[in-house]
C-alpha cells in the first residue's frame, strides 16, 4: 500500500467580539477573506500539552502555537499532497546543532531573530526552562521525553544567551527526533514564571488557559466544546507565514454533520472523517479527500490483564481466534487501511511494524482453547468503546459481541464519552475488553512497544507486564537499526506479542480528511492533529 493515496485514485484582543460571533455561524463561503474554517470531531480541553489530563485533540495547540528546537521536514508525494518527512530533521528555533565527538552531548545554536508572540527574544534560558518542565511534570510528557533519553533538568545546560547544550545519559537514535515531537515545545519562561506560584511553580494553571509561545499562530478565542480561533502571529520566524490570517476550528461531535458541512462548502476542511464518509465523498467533484495510512498505528482489541479471565493466555488466544476480522474490516473500516491478521507464522520473518499477527477467524480453534482454559464455561464482561470514535468502534464492538457469545463470553457494550476516555482507558486502565488505536510518534517498532507493552506506560491499557519485553525494549530503544543486535531483539519482541496477545491488531488505519478545493497546504503529521501552518485559501 502506498503511504498516502488520494481516495479518488484508490479573549479576543485583535479580533472584535462581534466578528468572532459571526465566524462561529458563517459558512466558509461567507467567511471573511483570509479565514479558513475547519471542523473537528473532538473537544480541545487544554492549551497546555504538559498538563495532566490534556487530551489528544489539544496537542494541536502545541503544534500551531509553539515552536521546538527542531522539526521534521516536509515532502510532496507523487499525488501532490504534503506529508511530514520522518527521514529529515530541519531547523526550527535552532539554526544549527553539533554532536560532540564522543556522541554524549549535542549543542544547539538558536536563531538570532527568534521571538515570542509578545516580541521578546527566545533565549537559551527559555529553552532550558521549557525542557526542564517537560521532564519534571510527570505523566505522559515526561515519559515521552524519556523515550529519547531526556530525563533530568541537569541534562540541559545554558552556555550563553543563544546556545544550549544537551548532555546525554546514553547515546540514542531517538534523542533528536524526540525533540521534534509536540511535547518539547518552547515556552516564554518570563511570562510563565511571572504567573507561577509556590504551589504551581510550572504555571500549569496559567498555561492551561493562556499561551506563551513563538509559533505560527496565537489564539484569540477559545470556547471549550464549541470552537477555537487562531490568529496568525506575524512575528513568527520559524517558517513562511501562513497564507491565512485566521483559522476557525469548530468542534462538531456529529460526524454526519461534519460531512454535511464540507459537502455544502460550509467548512474548508473536515478533519479526521470516518472511512465510510471518505469512501463515499471521494467521487464528488466539490470535495477533495485525502487518506493517509498512519505509520506505527494499529486499531486493536485490548485485553486488560487486571481481570482474572483475561490473565489466562488460552482465553486471550481464544478471543484472538474468535474475532471476525474480515467482517469488521468491511463494516467498520470500509476496507480502508492495511489488514493486520492472517500472518503466515508465529515467528516474524523481519522487523516490519506493524505486521499481520498469526490469527484468523476460526471458531473451532477458539472453542478448543476456551475448553482448555480455566474458564471453559465462559464468563461475563464488557467491551468498552470511545464514543468520539464510534464510527469504527461501535460496529466493531457489536460484531465482537455476537462472535464472543459463541465461545461463552457474554458481553455488554460500554459506551464512554470521548472526554472521559483517556482517564478510563489510559490513566486508570480499568476497562476489561476495549478498543484502542494507539500510534507511535517515532517510527520504530521498539518505540511502539515502549509505550504499549511496558507496565505503567500510558498506552499500555492492557496492564501487560513481561520482564523479558521490558528488557528487550530497554536494550533496543537506543540501538541504531544497523546494529547487528537490533533485528533479532525486535523480532523477539514481535514474537512475544504474537503469542501473548494483550493487544489484538485489527487493521492499520488511515487518517482521512475532506476539504474544499479552495484550501491548500493540508499536511499529514504523525501526531494526527491539525497543522494549519501552511494553510492558504484561494
Amino acid at each position: 500500500m502506498e503511504r498516502r493515496t488520494f481516495l479518488k485514485t484508490a479573549g479576543a484582543a485583535t479580533l472584535g467580539a462581534s466578528s468572532l460571533s459571526l465566524l462561529k455561524v458563517l459558512p466558509a463561503s461567507a467567511a471573511p477573506n483570509g479565514v479558513a474554517v475547519v471542523a473537528i470531531s473532538q473537544t480541545i480541553n487544554s492549551l497546555d500539552i504538559h498538563r495532566k489530563g490534556t487530551n489528544r485533540p489539544s496537542y494541536q495547540i502545541a503544534v500551531n502555537c509553539y515552536d521546538r528546537l527542531v522539526s521534521f521536514g516536509t515532502q510532496t508525494l507523487a499525488d501532490g499532497s504534503l506529508s511530514y518527512d520522518y527521514s529529515k530533521i530541519v531547523p526550527d528555533l535552532a539554526e544549527s546543532w553539533e554532536t560532540a565527538a564522543d556522541g554524549m552531548s549535542i549543542t544547539f545554536k538558536l536563531r538570532d531573530n527568534a521571538v515570542f508572540s509578545d516580541g521578546s527574544p527566545v533565549t537559551a534560558a527559555d529553552v532550558k526552562w521549557s525542557l526542564d518542565r517537560a521532564v519534571s511534570l510527570g505523566g505522559f510528557p515526561a515519559v515521552q521525553m524519556k523515550a529519547g533519553s531526556l530525563e533530568k533538568p541537569e541534562q540541559f545546560v545554558v552556555l550563553d544567551g543563544k546556545t544550549i547544550r544537551i548532555d546525554l545519559i546514553r547515546k540514542s537514535k531517538l534523542t533528536i527526533p524526540d525533540l521534534a515531537v509536540p511535547v518539547p515545545m518552547i515556552i516564554n519562561s518570563k511570562v510563565a514564571m511571572k504567573n507561577a506560584t509556590a504551589d504551581d511553580p510550572w504555571a500549569t494553571e496559567y498555561l492551561h488557559r493562556n499561551l506563551a509561545g513563538s509559533g505560527a499562530y496565537t489564539i484569540v478565542r477559545w470556547d471549550p466544546g464549541q470552537q477555537i480561533v487562531y490568529e496568525r502571529n506575524d512575528k513568527w520566524t520559524s517558517g513562511k507565514l501562513p497564507g491565512v490570517k485566521r483559522v476557525v476550528v469548530r468542534e462538531v461531535p456529529s460526524q454526519a454533520t461534519s460531512r454535511a458541512l464540507v459537502e455544502r462548502g460550509d467548512v474548508h476542511l473536515a478533519f479526521g472523517m470516518p472511512d465510510k464518509d471518505a469512501s463515499e465523498l471521494a467521487p464528488m467533484a466539490n470535495v477533495d479527500v485525502v487518506g493517509t495510512p498512519i505509520e506505527n498505528c494499529i486499531n486493536c482489541v485490548g485485553l486488560n490483564l487486571n481481570f482474572d479471565p483475561l490473565k489466562d493466555l488460552k482465553v486471550r488466544q481464544a478471543i484472538a481466534y474468535a474475532i471476525p476480522y474480515e467482517d469488521i474490516f468491511k463494516v467498520a473500516a470500509y476496507e480502508q487501511g492495511a489488514k493486520m491478521w492472517g500472518g503466515e507464522s508465529a515467528v516474524p520473518a523481519d522487523t516490519a511494524w506493524p505486521q499481520p499477527f498469526p490469527y484468523s477467524f476460526d471458531l473451532d480453534k477458539a472453542k478448543s482453547l476456551m475448553a482448555e482454559s480455566s474458564y471453559a464455561t465462559g464468563f461475563d464482561t464488557t467491551i468498552s468503546i470511545n464514543l468520539s470514535l464510534a464510527s469504527w468502534m461501535e460496529p466493531t464492538a457489536l460484531l465482537l459481541q455476537e462472535s464472543f457469545a459463541k465461545i461463552g463470553i457474554k458481553t455488554s457494550v460500554d459506551k464512554i464519552p470521548g472526554a472521559n476516555w483517556r482517564t478510563a482507558a489510559l490513566v486508570e486502565k480499568r476497562l476489561p475488553i476495549h478498543l484502542e488505536n494507539f500510534g507511535g510518534w517515532l517510527n520504530y517498532p521498539d518505540y511502539y512497544f515502549f509505550w504499549a507493552y511496558i507496565k505503567g506506560h500510558l498506552f499500555n491499557s492492557s496492564n501487560y507486564d513481561n520482564p523479558e519485553v521490558a528488557k528487550l525494549v530497554d536494550e533496543t530503544l537506543h540501538l541504531e537499526t544497523t546494529d547487528p543486535a537490533y533485528a533479532p531483539k525486535v523480532k523477539r519482541l514481535i514474537e512475544i506479542a504474537f503469542n501473548d496477545v494483550p493487544r489484538i491488531p485489527l487493521w492499520q488505519p488511515s487518517l482521512n480528511s475532506g476539504m474544499s478545493p479552495k484550501l491548500d497546504g493540508y499536511e499529514f503529521w504523525f501526531h494526527r492533529q491539525l497543522d494549519a501552518r501552511k494553510f492558504s485559501v484561494s
